[in-house]
């Protein structure tokens, strides 16, 4: 089940999930070189480390849309892993797993880390995202890894706004009563002047 969280909270982990994100980028083969060490959404089992996890959901919450799993992966271990599913339990969600690259299964290398979510990484999107999680709640993530199973642990829900607006769903539906823009459309010169020319010689008799 859900529960309510702290705002203090959310902006803890906030800002702990955008240093995570950026300096995982540097962190080489050796994971524990990042010195992050978060509050909450960390677990660990057996050689798998995850840290930062959330659910990112539309920045809008007045939209119904896809929402995200963000994390990131690390393997301390010899053999790599895939991930092989993302699950929400108590829920009917069903969560699509997408490598940065190409197709098939979000490898976790050995001794190694793989982000997902964000722009360039691999991605986890809840295509009913609006009804799986509420802003301001902590909901059951469960990864199902190649050898080590299932690791489970609570996420926090967050808008993708401020520091999560890079990280959210990719589909940003419009929201509702949202209209187009009318915008005028010109007359190009040429016509304008060739219709005046007919209208002046109508209006001479020639």
């Amino acid at each position: 089940m859900s529960r309510s969280l702290r705002r203090g909270a959310l902006a803890a982990t906030a800002i702990v999930f955008s240093i995570a994100s950026l300096s995982a980028c540097g962190a080489g083969n050796d994971a524990q070189t990042l010195g992050v060490r978060p509050d909450n959404a960390a677990v660990s089992v057996d050689d798998v480390k995850i840290q930062n996890a959330v659910v990112i959901t539309q920045p809008d919450p007045a939209v119904k849309g896809p929402a995200v799993v963000a994390a990131t992966i690390f393997n301390n271990g010899r053999t790599p892993q895939t991930l092989d599913a993302i699950t929400l339990p108590g829920t009917k969600a069903t969560v699509q797993l997408k490598p940065a690259t190409g197709a098939g299964p979000i490898t976790v290398p050995a001794g190694g880390s793989v982000i997902i979510g964000g722009k360039g990484n691999a991605s986890a999107t809840i295509q009913t995202g609006s009804e799986a999680a509420k802003v301001g709640d902590a909901q059951q993530v469960v990864f199902k890894l190649s050898r080590t199973g299932d690791v489970s642990l609570e996420a926090f829900v967050v808008p993708a706004t401020s520091y999560f607006k890079d990280f959210g769903p990719a589909e940003v539906p419009k929201p509702p009563g949202a209209t187009p823009t009318a915008t005028a459309t010109a007359t190009p010169t040429g016509e304008a002047a060739h219709g005046a020319d007919q209208e002046a010689d109508h209006g001479s008799g020639h």
